[in-house]
């Protein structure tokens, strides 16, 4: 189940990971292959405008260019976009910890807008690293900031790891 049109940095296309691969795998290797366009992304960050751009054992990097199709009624960027591209890189910072045999899926996650976001902003960035990982919880931090630096948004993050038989239908 893959778009196969590449639409995003590096050549990534979007669709879903077999279960099996990050079964064997285990997730940094996964995230690495989504950067690489070995493997495919969320399909959502497709339509959202924003892209994988770095891949490290705890630390994840997104970068998005919202755009007009993402404002709310008053004229700023939807809170939504912010939350979903930093659940990615909360969640995703997570997934790069995970050992091959495990799973993980968000429990919470807590978001801080500190200012507008304008469709006229350009490139931002967001990034996700892991606080702790322990055997069945971690917890990780994400800041989305624009091209000068400025905070934008934060949030924290729990997410559960189980064995990934559990996400198998």
């Amino acid at each position: 189940m893959n778009d196969d049109t590449n639409n995003g940095a590096n050549g990534q296309f979007t669709g879903v990971v077999p279960l099996d691969v990050v079964a064997k795998e285990g997730g940094l290797s996964v995230m690495k292959g989504i950067l690489e366009g070995r493997l495919p992304g969320a399909a959502m960050a497709k339509t959202l405008n924003f892209w994988l751009t770095t891949a490290e054992e705890g630390l994840i990097v997104f970068t998005g260019t919202p755009t007009v199709d993402h404002l709310n009624p008053l004229g700023t960027i939807h809170g939504g976009w912010a939350a979903t591209i930093m659940d990615s890189s909360l969640a995703c910072a997570v997934m790069t910890m995970i050992k091959p045999g495990e799973g993980y899926t968000t429990v919470e996650f807590k978001l801080n807008l500190t200012r507008p976001i304008l469709p006229d902003m350009g490139k931002l960035a967001c990034e996700g690293r892991v606080v702790h990982c322990g055997r069945t919880i971690a917890t990780s931090e994400a800041y989305l900031r624009d091209s000068s630096g400025k905070l934008l948004a934060h949030g924290t993050e729990t997410c559960a790891i189980f064995p990934i038989d559990k996400l198998k239908r």
